[in-house]
């Protein structure tokens, strides 16, 4: 079995994404520059694992990395819960906190994970997403750095799976 036989076409190719990828980091780093304090970069696993290996090597101010899993339960409307299966390891008090997502859909997910890092005392929290589906959109959530708007279409590729497959792939397809 090929490991893109289930894929219909190349939604973004390994070139766009590595451009876009800079493209953010620069962008991050210029908004980071004069930070006192160390920026905490967190990555949503598993599907920002790729994302954020990449960004964060052209990110040209220090900031510390850290990783959450979270999984959310509820009938996935408003007030639903989320649960916390790894929190961060680092102290957030004072610190710019830019939370790094593969894809964004209807943001119920991510704007609980916003409510509870909020109450961490962070000074300021950012969000940066690869991929943005603005038709799915049921909560108001302010993306700083947005990669890719797309349509709303399945996708693998670079961290994203369909049952944990088609993570390893260089690029965005959309699933047959």
């Amino acid at each position: 079995m090929k490991k893109d036989e289930h894929i219909a076409k190349t939604l973004i190719s390994e070139e766009e994404i590595s451009k876009k990828v800079k493209e953010l980091a620069s962008q991050i780093s210029n908004d980071l520059k004069d930070k006192e304090n160390i920026p905490c970069i967190i990555g949503l696993l598993k599907g920002s694992f790729i994302f954020i290996a990449d960004l964060a090597r052209y990110i040209d101010v220090p900031v510390e990395i850290d990783f959450m899993i979270v999984s959310s339960y509820g009938n996935n409307k408003i007030g639903s819960e989320i649960k916390i299966l790894k929190d961060v390891d680092i102290p957030l008090t004072g610190r710019d906190v830019i939370i790094v997502e593969d894809i964004i859909d209807t943001g119920y997910t991510l704007e609980k994970i916003c409510e509870v890092l909020q109450t961490r005392n962070v000074a300021s929290l950012k969000i940066c997403t690869l991929l943005n589906k603005p038709s799915r959109r049921k909560v108001d959530i302010k993306i700083d750095y947005n990669g890719f708007d797309i349509e709303d279409e399945f996708v693998v590729g670079y961290g994203i799976d369909y049952a944990q497959k088609y993570r390893n792939l260089p690029y965005i397809g959309v699933v047959k």
